[in-house]
């Protein structure tokens, strides 16, 4: 049966109709010689929005990732982040395979963790420890169930990374759920990191790309390395379009998407043998383990009712909400879930 909702997660937006003409007008150049007027326009969009020097677009946020390590992080030098951060769960090991990063983490509480823990995984500076040089947050925390990051909690872990020399780097993968959750400008939450990135294809409903910004001489050296990874576009205006539409019309209504969550959280906890998690954002962690099925059998058999979820091990899965869902598909998703955690497995 086709997915008629689809909760795997919210890279799965298409673009709109708007967004779509928005694609087919736009000014194209050669983006890799500078000449796509509005790529441009996206990255000085973004440089402001996020109060950075400057800014490139590139094809995903695991390329932003993996460029900030490149350009900050020397191999066998050291990166402090949490232990569910996905810079390391799910990005192929590229920071040790493209980098050579090594990774002290964490034991955040949801993916956020304390000065105090960073000050405690802080090692003595002599020749027989790597040299630590970078300290990563991740906003919102994907696998903290969307999680924000208090600002005055950004801001003292990033106090003690200054304090012992350290950079700061943000995964902005879903920055603005968290900037609409707390109403806090988008620069409050990054003003103490010196490089971050924003993703256009998760709740800002994007088809592709995402922008690393940060000092020039950062970004100067970010331009070497995409065109060493194959993240040169030419006449990308046309996937940038879908950024500066997105920016203009995608961000306010993030809260819709929240309130669906919660919606959504309120119901699953009613139904017998599912477990909840806190939410936060647009992310709803639900444990089965009392219904008696195993994760990827629950999902399989919500799909033959027409909706999916995604799997993270044979108890706990992860329900997201998205342009793509309005409110009236909650109930429905809710019906096929509550039928199926009753039957017997």
């Amino acid at each position: 049966m086709p997915i008629e909702i689809d909760l795997y997660s919210d890279t799965q937006t298409r673009p709109s109709k708007p967004m779509r003409q928005a694609m087919a007008e736009a000014e194209v150049g050669d983006e890799q010689q500078g000449g796509d007027p509005t790529v441009n326009r996206l990255r000085e969009r973004v440089a402001e929005l996020l109060g950075k020097e400057d800014a490139v677009f590139l094809p995903s946020g695991t390329m932003c990732n993996q460029i900030a390590l490149l350009v900050q992080v020397r191999p066998g030098e050291e990166v402090i982040c949490d232990q569910t951060a996905h810079i390391i769960t799910s990005e192929g090991g590229g920071g040790a395979a493209l980098a050579g990063a090594m990774f002290r983490t964490l034991q955040g509480s949801r993916g956020i963790y304390t000065p105090e823990q960073v000050e405690a995984a802080i090692r003595p500076d002599n020749r027989y420890n790597p040299k630590q040089v970078l300290l990563e947050v991740e906003q919102t925390s994907n696998l903290g169930g969307g999680a924000v990051w208090p600002v005055d909690r950004l801001q003292a872990v990033a106090a003690v990374a200054r304090k012992h020399g350290l950079k700061t780097h943000m995964d902005g993968a879903r920055l603005m759920n968290a900037v609409v959750a707390s109403g806090v400008p988008a620069k409050e939450h990054v003003r103490d990191m010196d490089t971050v990135w924003l993703d256009l294809t998760k709740g800002l409903g994007c088809p592709v790309g995402a922008v690393l910004a940060g000092p020039k001489d950062v970004i100067k050296e970010a331009w070497r390395w995409k065109q060493r990874l194959g993240g040169s576009m030419r006449q990308a205006g046309i996937i940038a379009a879908a950024g500066i539409y997105a920016l203009d019309h995608h961000v306010d209504r993030l809260a819709e998407d929240h309130a669906n969550a919660r919606t959504l959280a309120q119901g699953l906890a009613e139904i017998p043998g599912i477990a909840v998690e806190q939410v936060e954002t647009n992310i709803v962690f639900f444990d089965i383990g009392a219904t008696g099925w195993k994760g990827p059998d629950f999902n399989a058999a919500l799909q033959q009712h027409g909706v999916r979820v995604s799997v993270g091990n044979a108890r706990r899965l992860r329900a997201l909400t998205h342009l793509d869902v309005p409110a009236r598909a909650i109930p429905k998703a809710l019906d096929v879930i509550r039928k199926v955690a009753i039957r017997a497995n």
